[in-house]
């Protein structure tokens, strides 16, 4: 991270390339639905007016009909934003390893440690945007997990909204429970495109090496996930904090002054975070490419010798003369 800032300063840059122009096409496909909508002269001189109740009125009336668009819109926005986030992510990402694992073996040759070149490189692009496709839905699934969470905790609150608390907890408990599952998932198909762009696996493969990474080296794979989230945790705290002085001086600072401060704070904390992001991969990748990380190495790729070792190669011991008779050939006793 910080030797070589490079890797964060490249993770930032597609990840907020993407996110500018996700934001761009979501301004520009409501303002495109705003078109759409129809407000008569009546309307107008309600608008007029400056009062609430009658410019609700307007709102619900130029809305009526008009639904349809608008999840007609918002489906065609995600799936073009769904399609286009699978395929830059997989070729980031595929650039990514690729550097952290030239940089790495660089720093491991220049310590006297044979890294193990056979390995092969040929990765499929295929799988990296299967991986990416599978992080998708399974972001997609936890979102309507947190709708069906929400479903139950009305379901279990009587008419008379009696049980707040008894809704609020099953409500609760559901999406903590969504959100432990896509995060314990979502983490596995991170890590799996290290050994597509490593060892050329396809997406079973990779995610089986991923288990066995975390548990030949559970101590590490612990270890570097804790103080990477403590860290993220930290930065979280310094960026609320920092946030909270312009708001506490929003009253007395102009407003163009106030959401600068908020988006200059919330910028650099996207930073940071993605910083980490690269740190972690760059740790996990480490633990894969050190010398002697047998535990991740794929079997098709190991050569002979590295095998279970055959009878014929054990070497005699010298606790037997090979010169004597075994005791079967000596003639039996009188």
């Amino acid at each position: 991270m910080f030797q070589r800032p490079a890797f964060g300063l490249a993770e930032i840059a597609w990840r907020w390339s993407f996110g500018a122009a996700a934001v761009m096409l979501a301004a520009i496909s409501f303002f495109e639905y705003l078109d759409t909508l129809t407000v008569a002269r009546g309307d107008l001189l309600l608008l007029r007016t400056r009062q609430p109740a009658l410019i609700s009125e307007v709102i619900r009336h130029a809305l009526r009909g008009s639904g349809l668009r608008f999840v007609a819109a918002i489906i065609v926005l995600s799936l073009a934003l769904l399609i286009g986030w699978t395929v830059i992510a997989a070729l980031a990402r595929a650039a990514t390893i690729n550097a952290l694992l030239d940089y790495l073996r660089q720093q491991f040759q220049a310590s006297g440690l044979n890294t193990d070149e056979k390995l092969s490189r040929d990765w499929s692009l295929g799988s990296l945007l299967g991986l990416n496709f599978l992080r998708a839905g399974g972001t997609l699934a936890a979102m309507m997990g947190f709708v069906a969470a929400i479903i139950l905790g009305g379901v279990a609150s009587h008419a008379d909204n009696s049980a707040p608390v008894l809704a609020l907890l099953i409500t609760l408990a559901v999406m903590l429970l969504v959100w432990l599952v896509w995060s314990m998932v979502n983490w596995f198909l991170s890590l799996a495109p290290i050994f597509v762009v490593r060892d050329g696996r396809d997406i079973l493969a990779a995610l089986a090496a991923s288990i066995d990474l975390c548990r030949s080296h559970a101590g590490a794979v612990f270890a570097a996930g804790t103080w990477f989230g403590l860290a993220h945790v930290a930065a979280f705290f310094v960026a609320t904090t920092a946030v909270a002085f312009p708001l506490g001086l929003a009253s007395v600072l102009p407003r163009g002054v106030t959401l600068g401060g908020v988006l200059l704070v919330t910028l650099l904390y996207f930073a940071v975070v993605d910083f980490l992001y690269m740190g972690r991969l760059a740790a996990y990748v480490a633990m894969v490419e050190l010398p002697g990380s047998a535990a991740v190495e794929s079997p098709n790729l190991l050569p002979p010798d590295r095998g279970r070792p055959s009878v014929l190669s054990i070497p005699p011991t010298s606790a037997v003369d090979p010169d004597e008779l075994i005791l079967s050939d000596l003639p039996a006793p009188g």
